[in-house]
């Protein structure tokens, strides 16, 4: 979480992302067509991980279904009305909905009902 776009962020997501998850080889990695995802440095960094880059046709979010729908739900589930201090308490709050809520609790149709944990824990079996 920052106060810009730049492709900075995206690399040090997506190098945290990793660091945690640390994804095998073959990982589809979908964005929009964001600069910052069609920059040299990113996808050479994707590249590096053997992640193939997907990107939404432009202005076709429907190719972007899934995160369309996650932050659909972050904005009106779990951050209507909230007013945050600072930046560092909403990141506080944004990565717990994330990791105990959303990736934990909740079942997605798109997973066949299963949380993203269940689906992360199956496929690492």
């Amino acid at each position: 979480m920052a106060d810009h776009m730049r492709t900075q962020l995206v690399l040090d997501a997506l190098k945290m992302a990793v660091g945690r998850r640390q994804p095998k080889s073959g990982l589809i990695h979908h964005s929009d067509r964001g600069s910052q995802y069609a920059s040299r440095d990113y996808r050479a960094a994707l590249d590096r991980h053997g992640f193939q880059a997907s990107m939404s046709r432009k202005g076709n979010c429907w190719d972007n279904a899934v995160m369309e729908r996650f932050f659909g739900s972050l904005k009106s589930e779990w951050l209507a009305g909230q007013r945050y201090g600072s930046r560092r308490a909403a990141r506080r709050d944004v990565i717990e909905y994330i990791e105990m809520e959303y990736n934990s609790c909740r079942l997605h149709s798109t997973l066949g009902y299963q949380t993203p944990r269940e689906i992360e824990l199956a496929v690492a079996a």
